[in-house]
């Protein structure tokens, strides 16, 4: 059984930055799509960035290029979403994933939430103005 666990979350004002952390443990596969995602109050959740193991693959959304990067270390079974000028658009639980889904050279990891069978409890993010 896969497990995952995210920390870093907080409440901060518009501009700043945080960095969220997932730890994965268990029957994890060798290499595997992992990434975060997030839901808002009264919206469904959404992909944000997702990256496979090495660090290829990264696949993020219009929402937050730029602004938002993802990265992994596999040797700690860890993975990052490091978020710079953060917005009070921003504003909600953040939720890390794994996928045991194999990709190629030159594919990218999806987004879709269906992709990802293994989810953590998510971590509140707060952004006020």
């Amino acid at each position: 059984q896969v497990h995952l666990a995210e920390s870093g979350g907080g409440s901060l004002q518009a501009g700043g930055s945080l960095k969220l952390s997932c730890v994965v443990s268990g029957s994890t596969a060798s290499s595997s799509c992992m990434g975060w995602f997030r839901q808002a109050p009264g919206k469904e959740r959404e992909g944000v960035a997702v990256v496979y193991t090495g660090g290829f693959g990264i696949n993020t959304a219009n929402s937050v290029k730029g602004r938002f990067t993802i990265s992994e270390d596999s040797a700690k079974n860890t993975f990052y979403l490091h978020m710079t000028n953060l917005k009070p658009e921003d504003t909600a639980i953040y939720y890390c994933a794994d996928s045991p889904r194999v990709i190629g050279f030159g594919q990218f990891c999806p987004l879709t939430e269906w992709e990802y069978p293994h989810w953590g409890q998510g971590t509140q993010v707060t952004v006020s103005s």
